[in-house]
């Protein structure tokens, strides 16, 4: 029998403030909120979601598993998404069809064009 996926955990040092981000940035809600661990998921009755919890320690290194968002217009997305907190960066992807952002904790994620490869 496999696995059901359910949910990404995502270590944050806020996770309060990293969830909501994250949420305004998918669409999502928030449906679990307790001090050290916020989830959210598109509705209450769909999965996958992702649950932040609470870490001491900031990132390190770059992320080893990370999100790719596919919008419909790749560069007004890039540009909402820096105008919310995001920052650019430079991961070494060279010309690609995809651009490397990181989330206000310094998560990288991608952002795909409408078409081309997966970053």
């Amino acid at each position: 029998m496999a696995s059901r996926w359910e949910n990404l955990v995502v270590d944050a040092h806020d996770p309060a403030r990293l969830a909501r981000w994250w949420a305004e940035v998918l669409d999502y809600q928030i449906v679990h909120e307790v001090t050290d661990e916020v989830e959210i998921r598109r509705s209450p009755d769909e999965l996958p979601g992702l649950i932040f919890v609470s870490v001491p320690e900031t990132k390190q290194l770059k992320n080893r598993l990370h999100v790719d968002l596919r919008p419909v217009d790749q560069m007004a997305e890039v540009e909402r998404l820096v105008d919310m907190g995001a920052r650019r960066v430079d991961i070494d992807q060279g010309e690609a069809s995809w651009m490397v952002l990181a989330d206000p904790e310094g998560n990288e994620f991608c952002v795909l064009s409408g078409t081309g490869l997966v970053g």
